[in-house]
């Protein structure tokens, strides 16, 4: 029987941009359609990436802006973080740059498992204030995964949830090799 690994996740980002959406569809499979703003909640699935079991919780938080002071329990005992903005809001885009930031800086500028996501992808082009690209080189100069999904669509959110175990692992990994480290 494979030994089951725990991960915590925080879903950081702007207001309204659809955290506790995602999160919601991710482990219930439900879209809401109306429910009141977060204050913090925190979820827990179990979910098999490749051959190994997760028990994942996941942080949804309420939305910040930039002068949000981020909580010491954002930043101790979290494996791994999904920045998301909304494409129809250039403002959440700017807000997730960041939170990115913050975050950086207080792990005392380590590497960070990040998945940024770019979420509402469902709506009309028309709607849309951030392009495709220019989520996509965000993430590249972060060194972090890029996405597009659509909370009510579940278009993606799955997707997110597997990468960002899957960055926590190679981002753990990758410590090791880069260092030459050895156990005896």
């Amino acid at each position: 029987m494979p030994l089951v690994r725990y991960r915590k996740v925080v879903l950081l980002g702007y207001r309204a941009v659809g955290k506790t959406s995602l999160a919601h569809q991710f482990v219930e499979g439900k879209f809401l359609d109306c429910y009141e703003p977060t204050v913090e909640s925190t979820y827990s699935k179990m979910v098999v990436v490749g051959k190994d079991e997760f028990h994942l919780q996941l942080v949804d938080t309420a939305g910040q802006d930039e002068y949000t002071i981020l909580p010491h329990s954002f930043v101790i005992g979290i494996h791994g973080y999904v920045l998301v903005y909304s494409v129809t809001s250039l403002r959440s885009f700017q807000v997730v740059k960041t939170l990115h930031t913050k975050l950086y800086e207080s792990r005392g500028k380590t590497r960070m498992p990040v998945v940024l996501v770019g979420n509402k992808a469902d709506l009309s082009l028309q709607s849309r204030e951030v392009k495709t690209d220019e989520g996509r080189k965000l993430a590249e100069s972060w060194g972090a995964i890029f996405l597009e999904s659509s909370a009510k669509e579940s278009q993606g959110t799955q997707g997110i949830f597997t990468k960002i175990i899957e960055e926590i692992d190679r981002v753990d990994n990758s410590y090791s090799r880069e260092h030459r480290c050895c156990l005896m």
